[in-house]
C-alpha cells in the first residue's frame, strides 16, 4: 500500500539478473536473500516521514552511476505516510543511460484526504510515468493518457527484461513500449511478435488452470480457445508471406494490423474472464448470510431465555419452526426437479433456514410479548462484554495482535467479574451497628480465596504468552523456542532437561486427575472404566513419552538401531490411538464411576477396641458390661430396622457427571499433547490449570443453581481463543502444524481424510477441550457444594443431622429436577453458540464490508476461514459434550433402577 519506482536496464547478454533494492524492509519477508545488494529501512512506524525516503536517496545516486545492477526498485514511503506529494525523479533523469528505462508508479490511489484501501475512482487508479532517453514511440504520444491494468506492468517488463511472462500472468503487453525508431512497418512486426509470445503464456496457463480448477465456464474457454487458434493460424500465414517480401504490400501492412487486434482481442477477453471468475462478490447473496447468521445469533439468544417456559414453548417456537424449513426445503426440491433445472444445495438450505427462523420469530412475537421487550433488553449486557472482541474483527492490526487481545480481554472480565461481585455487596458481610458506626464493612473468608483464584488466573494468562507464533506482518517478532520439537536442540543436555519436564508434566497432569477421581470417590469401583483410569493412563503417559524419547533421537541412530527407531516412531503413537480409542468406547458404553455399598450390617462393633492385656480384676469387670450393653443395643437396632429397607452407600454418585468428562478430557488431550511438539505439553498444562481455575472462579460468584451466567460462557471462550494462540497457531495458512499429519504415519496416506482429521485436531486442539468441557460450568458448582457439616453448628438431633446430610447431594440435586436440568444444558448449548456465532458475525461482516481493502486476503479472508472452521469444530464438540452427559444421565437411571429391584 505504498508508492515507489522501480527502474530496470535491458541486458539480455548477461545469464542472470542483478536486482538491487532500497525502501520498505517489508520486502525482505516477502523476498529473502533475493536480492544481489539491499538496503532496508523500517517502515512500520507511518508518522516516520523521511527514514525510508532519506536512506534511498542517499544510495540512489551512487548505485545508478555505479552501473552494478540490471534492476534497481526503489520504493519510496514519504508520499504514502504524508498523504501528499510526491517523488522527485526528474533529477535522476541526468544520471540514466541511453539503454536505460525507468518507471515511476503506485501500487495505489489516494482520496482528497489522504485516503486509501477503498473501492473508489480515485483510490484504485494510480499514475506510471515511463521515460527513456532512447525514443519509445514510433509516433507522438496520445494527448489524453491511457488507462492500463495494473497487471500488463508483469509482461511488459519482462519482456523487456528479457527474461520469460511469469506463468500465472493475465496481462497484456504495452506495445506502445515495443514499437522502436523504425518505420511502422517495423513497429508492426515487433508489435505482433511480442503479441505472439504473450498470447502463448495466457493459452498455456489457461489450459493447465482449467485441467485442475472448475470455476472458468467451459463455453466461454471454448469461444477463447477459438479466438486463439483463429489468430495462432492467421500469425503462421501472415509470417510465411512477410519473410520473402523486402517491401511488404499495403494489403500485408493491413493485415498485420488487425492480427495485432485480434491478439488484443483475445488477450482482453481472456482477462476479463478471469477476473470475473476470480474477482466475482455477489453482494446479495453475502447481505442474505450475514443476515441468517445474526438471526440465528438472535434465535439462540432468545431460545436460551425462553427455555424455562412451559411444554408448549418447544412445540410452537422449537418443532413448528424446523417443520416450516422441513417443508420449505421440499417444495424447492419439487420445483427444480419439476423445471428441470441445476439444483443449488447452498440456496436451498439458506431458504429453509429462513423459513424456519421466521417460523420461530413470529410464535415467539405472538405468544411471548411480554418476554420479548425484556429479552431485548437483556440482550445489551452480552453484547456489551463482546463488543470489544466483535469490533476488533474490523481492524486489520488487532486481528494480527489478537494473540494479545484475547487474553487481556478474559483478565478485564474477571476483574470486573471481582468488581461487580464487590458492587453487589456479595463479598461483605452485613453490617451490623459496631461496623455501621466504624464506617467499614468485613469481607467474608472466601474473598481471599477468589483474590488467589484470580491472581493464579492473572499468572496463567502471563505465561501461556510464551508458547506464541509469529507473522510476518510483525518482523520484529521472533517465534518461541517453544515450538520447536526436541530433535531441533543440539544440545543434548538441555534437551535432556526439557524432556524429564515433559514428562514430569505429563505424569502430574495424571496424578491431579487421578487424586480429584479419588477424592470423590470416582475410583473405587471396579467396573472397567475406572480399572482403564487407574492402570491405562499410565501406561497412556508411557506410551508418549517413548515416543518423545524416538522422536527427539531419530536423528541420532544409526544402522539395524534406525530401522527400530523408525518402527518405535510409527507403533508408540498407534498405542496411545488405540488406548484412547478403547477409554472412550468404554466412557461410551458404561459411563459409571459409581461404587454402591450395603450398609445394613453397619451399626456399631460389638467387639469394643483393643486396649490391651487387662492387668487386674477390675478390668475385667469393666468390659464384660460393656460386651452385654453392645449385644443389647444391637438386637435392638436389627428389631427396629427389621421392616425397614436397607439403605445403600454409593460413593462418586455426586460427581458422576463431572467425572466422565474429566476422563474424556484427560484422554482427549493425551491425543492432541501427542499431536504437537513436545514442550507445547507445558502449554496443554497451562490450559487444564487456567479451566480449573475458571470453574472455581465461576463457582464462587455463580448465582442461580440451574443456570450458568454469561460472564462464564464468554470468559470459557475467550480462554478457548487464548490458547488457540498459546499452543503455536495463528489464523493463517503458514502458521499449519502440517507435520501432525504423519504423527503415526511414514509419509503415506492412501486418503486426505485422515491427515485432515489430524492436522484439525491440531490446529483446533483448545477448541476441542473447551466445547467439549463446557457442560462443567453447569456441573462444577454442584461438585464443589461443600457439606455444612464441616462447619461448628449447634448438635442437633440424629433426625436433623440426616436431613442436613440429605441436602448435600451434589450433583444428584440435578436428578430431583429432570425438566430443570434438561433446560439448563439446553440453555448453556444455546449461549455457548450465541456467542460463537457473534463472533463468527463480526468475521463474516468484516470480510464483507472490507473485501476491497488491501488486506482482505493477507488478514480478513483468512482470519474468516478459520473462525468459520472454529465456529464448526467447536459446534460438534459441544454437541458431544452434552451427549455424554445425557449419555451419563441414562446410565444413571438405569444404575438407580437395578438398584431398586436388589
Amino acid at each position: 500500500k505504498h508508492g515507489g519506482c522501480a527502474r530496470g536496464r535491458q541486458d539480455k547478454q548477461s545469464e542472470g539478473r542483478r536486482v538491487v533494492f532500497m525502501g520498505d524492509d517489508t520486502w525482505e519477508g516477502l523476498f529473502p536473500k533475493k536480492f544481489f545488494r539491499s538496503y532496508f529501512f523500517p517502515s512500520f512506524n507511518v508518522k516516520d516521514l523521511h527514514t525510508v525516503d532519506d536512506g534511498i536517496l542517499q544510495h540512489l545516486y551512487p548505485t545508478v552511476d555505479s552501473g552494478e545492477w540490471d534492476v534497481l526498485i526503489a520504493h519510496f514511503l514519504g508520499v504514502d505516510h504524508l498523504r501528499w506529494g510526491g517523488v522527485a525523479s526528474w533529477s535522476l533523469v541526468d544520471h540514466l543511460g541511453n539503454d536505460t528505462l525507468l518507471l515511476v508508479a503506485g501500487d495505489h490511489g489516494m482520496t482528497e484526504t489522504g485516503d486509501h484501501g477503498g473501492d473508489s475512482e480515485k483510490e484504485v487508479n494510480a499514475a506510471l510515468f515511463v521515460y527513456s532517453k532512447t525514443p519509445l514511440f514510433g509516433t507522438s504520444p496520445p494527448e489524453e493518457p491511457e488507462a492500463v491494468p495494473q497487471v500488463n506492468l508483469v509482461p511488459t517488463v519482462a519482456l523487456l527484461l528479457g527474461v520469460p511472462i511469469p506463468y500465472s500472468n493475465i496481462g497484456e503487453v504495452m506495445a506502445e513500449l515495443f514499437s522502436g525508431d523504425g518505420d511502422a512497418v517495423s513497429a508492426a512486426l515487433q508489435q505482433l511478435s511480442v503479441y505472439h509470445i504473450n498470447a502463448k503464456q495466457v493459452d498455456r496457463f489457461l489450459h493447465s488452470y482449467s485441467l485442475v480448477a472448475q470455476d472458468l465456464p467451459a463455453e466461454q474457454l471454448q469461444h477463447l480457445q477459438e479466438l486463439f487458434s483463429g489468430a495462432m493460424e492467421e500469425h503462421t500465414q501472415l509470417l510465411a508471406q512477410v519473410q520473402g517480401e523486402t517491401l511488404v504490400p499495403p494489403a500485408l501492412e493491413s493485415r498485420l494490423g488487425s492480427l495485432i487486434s485480434r491478439f488484443q482481442l483475445y488477450l482482453r477477453e481472456a482477462r476479463a474472464v478471469c477476473t470475473q471468475s476470480w474477482a466475482r462478490f455477489h453482494p446479495l447473496r453475502m447481505v442474505g448470510g450475514c443476515t441468517l447468521i445474526a438471526a440465528s445469533c438472535l434465535l439462540c439468544y432468545v431460545a436460551s431465555e425462553l427455555a424455562a417456559s412451559s411444554g408448549s414453548f418447544y412445540r410452537s417456537c422449537l418443532l413448528y419452526p424446523l417443520l416450516w424449513g422441513l417443508v420449505v426445503a421440499v417444495l424447492l426440491g419439487l420445483a427444480h426437479a419439476f423445471t428441470q433445472e441445476g439444483l443449488d444445495l447452498l440456496l436451498v438450505l439458506s431458504w429453509a433456514a429462513a423459513a424456519s427462523q421466521l417460523g420461530f420469530f413470529w410464535h415467539w412475537w405472538g405468544q411471548y410479548p411480554k418476554r420479548r421487550l425484556r429479552a431485548c433488553l437483556r440482550l445489551a449486557f452480552p453484547m456489551g462484554i463482546l463488543l470489544f472482541r466483535c469490533g476488533a474483527m474490523f481492524s486489520d492490526s488487532f486481528v494480527v495482535a489478537e494473540a494479545r487481545v484475547a487474553p487481556f480481554l478474559l483478565a478485564s472480565l474477571v476483574m470486573l467479574l471481582v468488581g461487580k461481585l464487590h458492587w453487589d455487596g456479595r463479598l461483605t458481610v452485613p453490617e451490623g451497628p459496631k461496623q455501621q458506626l466504624l464506617g467499614f464493612s468485613s469481607y467474608r473468608r472466601e474473598i481471599w480465596y477468589l483474590l488467589c483464584l484470580v491472581a493464579m488466573l492473572l499468572v496463567c494468562v502471563r505465561l501461556s504468552g510464551f508458547f506464541h507464533q509469529c507473522r510476518e506482518e510483525i518482523p520484529q517478532c521472533r517465534p518461541s523456542l517453544f515450538l520447536s520439537p526436541l530433535a531441533s536442540l543440539r544440545n543434548t543436555r538441555a534437551k535432556n532437561l526439557f524432556y524429564l519436564l515433559c514428562v514430569a508434566l505429563l505424569a502430574g497432569l495424571v496424578y491431579a486427575v487421578r487424586s480429584w477421581l479419588r477424592h470423590y470417590g470416582n475410583l473405587n469401583s471396579s467396573d472397567p472404566l475406572v480399572l482403564f483410569v487407574r492402570w491405562c493412563f499410565p501406561l497412556v503417559v508411557l506410551c508418549i513419552a517413548c515416543y518423545w524419547a524416538v522422536a527427539s533421537s531419530a536423528d541420532d541412530s544409526l544402522g539395524k538401531l534406525q530401522e527400530l527407531v523408525q518402527v518405535a516412531v510409527v507403533a508408540f503413537p498407534w498405542a496411545v490411538y488405540g488406548l484412547a480409542s478403547v477409554g472412550l468406547l468404554l466412557l461410551l458404553c458404561n459411563p459409571m464411576t459409581v461404587f454402591a455399598k450395603d450398609t445394613r450390617e453397619s451399626a456399631g462393633s460389638i467387639v469394643t477396641p483393643y486396649l490391651g492385656v487387662p492387668s487386674s480384676e477390675v478390668d475385667f469387670l469393666h468390659v464384660i458390661p460393656q460386651i452385654y450393653k453392645r449385644m443389647q443395643e444391637s438386637q435392638k437396632s436389627r428389631l427396629e430396622r427389621g421392616s425397614c429397607k436397607a439403605t445403600v452407600a454409593a460413593y462418586g454418585l455426586g460427581s458422576v457427571y463431572s467425572a466422565a468428562l474429566v476422563i474424556a478430557l484427560t484422554l482427549l488431550g493425551f491425543l492432541l499433547m501427542l499431536l504437537h511438539s513436545e514442550r507445547l505439553s507445558l502449554a496443554f498444562l497451562l490450559l487444564f490449570l487456567e479451566a480449573f481455575v475458571l470453574l472455581h472462579i465461576h463457582t464462587r460468584a455463580k448465582g442461580l443453581p440451574f443456570s450458568v451466567p454469561w460472564y462464564a460462557v464468554i470468559s470459557w471462550l475467550l480462554a478457548a481463543s487464548q490458547f488457540f494462540y498459546s499452543t503455536g497457531h495463528q489464523p493463517i495458512f503458514p502458521a499449519i502444524h502440517w507435520n501432525a499429519a504423519f504423527v503415526g504415519f511414514h509419509l503415506d496416506h492412501s486418503t486426505n481424510l485422515l491427515p485432515a482429521v489430524l492436522v484439525g485436531a491440531n490446529t483446533f486442539a483448545s477448541h476441542i477441550l473447551f466445547a467439549v468441557g463446557c457442560p462443567l460450568l453447569l456441573l462444577w458448582p454442584f461438585v464443589c457444594e461443600m457439606p455444612s457439616s464441616q462447619k461448628k453448628k449447634p448438635k442437633k438431633e440424629p433426625q436433623e443431622e440426616l436431613q442436613e446430610v440429605e441436602e448435600h447431594m451434589m450433583e444428584m440435586r440435578l436428578r430431583e429436577s429432570p425438566e430443570k436440568f434438561s433446560t439448563a444444558l439446553l440453555q448453556l448449548g444455546l449461549k455457548y453458540l450465541f456467542v460463537l456465532g457473534t463472533q463468527l458475525l463480526a468475521c463474516v461482516c468484516a470480510a464483507m464490508i472490507l473485501r476491497r481493502h488491501l488486506m482482505v486476503w493477507k488478514v480478513f479472508a483468512p482470519k474468516f476461514l478459520f473462525e468459520s472452521l472454529g465456529f464448526m469444530v467447536s459446534s460438534i464438540c459441544l454437541l458431544l459434550g452434552i451427549s455424554l452427559v445425557m449419555r451419563v444421565d441414562c446410565a444413571v437411571s438405569t444404575w438407580f433402577s437395578q438398584l431398586q429391584l436388589r
